[in-house]
């Protein structure tokens, strides 16, 4: 805490002190949701410290923020209050709309979290962008030309591919059935380190269920058509199960490391079942299975994760905020949010095939698939803007009249997330590609 200390702040602090007790019985009953422990919120009663987070800008406590000390995640009360631990202690905050932050406690004195607002506008980069130089080095250009300031990265890719020689993989046999990998960036945590020295916001990609090295390692774990035999989808490609515990534990372990590398969020891809009939599983495919099963991972990913304060975020389909059911995938929006900091949907226009109410031709009206999505699914989740980061598109249409999507159109889209208050937005291109006039500025 700086010696400066505004009145506000200081009131916030004493607010926070007086709802002590009660701080620390919301983090235990909230806490297995969260990868909270009883003995890390026991821990917290060791302290005579204490603590509230706040907005750097403002000065206004940050409300049920999380907060992590040493290790152990707890929410901070409605004052953004919290019962730090004894001088030395490591703590760190975050809450949607943030930048994380962290701290040391110093002796008793009141601690002081502030968070820096940010709303991430990204662009993505695969195994062969970040692994680019030229590619790389564009997408980081784009900073001074554009503004844009967050970068997507695959950690793991659609092809299973890692851009860093990574140990998990190695140990569970997918990079032996790897056919073309791109060359590995030997010390991928000093490339890390340069993004964020250069104020880059990072995410880490990890697509799940969709992995074809896997598959052909541990067939055991792949899905299988009526017919018993491995699936393969239009790309050729395999999946596992998502219902198989031991799929669920490896990508846990590539997050994990993607934390350790420093990344500031993980999102999770193709965290859903394939979208095709007749397939089999481990267990029955029922809508209640498939809700469980997906729910269930997001939740084992967030415990685990809950140690490096990281942001948690998956994709969902686009219509997936529309569909009153789970589309068949397992993706049922009302029970993401609490398993995830942040909710992607895909909502290129390109990929509303089927239209929506009153809209035939998606992508002639691209800022009203965005901006009536990002409706819908506030209104179904009772989930704030903020909550939502989604995915627009920065690529030629390939569902209707293959018309190239410029800077019109992802400017209509670009807005239409801004006036939905969600937290930034992410332009997807497949081939990482992203001309700066065609962006906004």
């Amino acid at each position: 805490m700086t010696a400066a200390m505004t009145s506000f702040t200081k009131s916030a602090i004493q607010r926070a002190t007086r709802r002590k007790v009660l701080a620390w019985f919301a983090a235990a009953a909230l806490g297995p949701g969260l990868g909270f422990g009883a003995a890390g919120a026991n821990a917290q009663l060791e302290g005579t410290a204490q603590g509230v987070v706040i907005d750097a800008k403002t000065h206004a406590p940050v409300p049920a923020a999380i907060v992590t000390i040493d290790g152990h995640a707890l929410r901070a009360d409605a004052h953004g209050g919290f019962p730090a631990p004894a001088s030395g202690a490591s703590v760190a905050a975050r809450a949607p709309g943030y930048r994380r932050a962290s701290a040391v406690v110093t002796g008793n004195a009141p601690l002081t979290i502030a968070l820096t607002p940010f709303r991430p506008q990204a662009v993505y980069l695969s195994v062969y962008g970040v692994t680019n130089r030229t590619l790389r080095d564009a997408a980081v250009a784009l900073n001074a030309s554009n503004g844009i300031n967050a970068l997507v990265i695959d950690a793991k890719g659609d092809r299973g591919l890692t851009p860093w020689r990574d140990a998990t993989r190695d140990a569970i046999g997918a990079i032996r059935h790897v056919s073309t990998q791109p060359p590995y960036i030997a010390d991928f945590s000093a490339l890390v380190a340069s993004l964020h020295e250069a104020g880059f916001y990072l995410i880490a990609r990890i697509v799940v269920f969709k992995d074809d090295p896997l598959a052909s390692a541990h067939p055991e774990w792949a899905v299988r058509d009526a017919a018993g035999n491995p699936w393969h989808d239009r790309e050729s490609l395999q999946w596992v199960d998502p219902f198989r515990r031991e799929v669920w534990a490896h990508n846990i372990d590539i997050a994990e490391e993607a934390a350790r590398l420093g990344f500031d969020e993980i999102q999770f891809d193709y965290v859903r079942f394939p979208d095709a009939p007749g397939l089999r599983f481990s267990e029955p495919n029922t809508r209640e299975n498939r809700t469980a099963a997906i729910v269930g991972f997001l939740d084992a990913a967030r415990a685990r994760l809950a140690p490096y304060n990281v942001f948690v975020a998956a994709d969902i389909f686009g219509y997936v905020c529309w569909n009153l059911d789970d589309t068949a995938i397992g993706q049922q929006i009302e029970q993401l949010g609490a398993p995830l900091d942040y909710i992607s949907p895909m909502l290129y226009p390109s990929g509303f095939t089927w239209g929506l109410p009153g809209c035939t031709r998606p992508t002639e009206e691209p800022g009203q698939v965005v901006g009536r999505s990002l409706a819908e699914a506030k209104a179904r989740t009772g989930l704030p803007g903020v909550r939502f980061r989604p995915w627009l598109q920065a690529f030629r249409d390939y569902a209707f009249d293959h018309r190239d999507f410029g800077a019109q159109a992802i400017r209509e889209q670009v807005d239409a997330a801004d006036a939905a208050g969600s937290d930034g937005w992410m332009l997807w291109n497949p081939r990482n590609r992203y001309d700066p006039a065609q962006l906004p500025h």
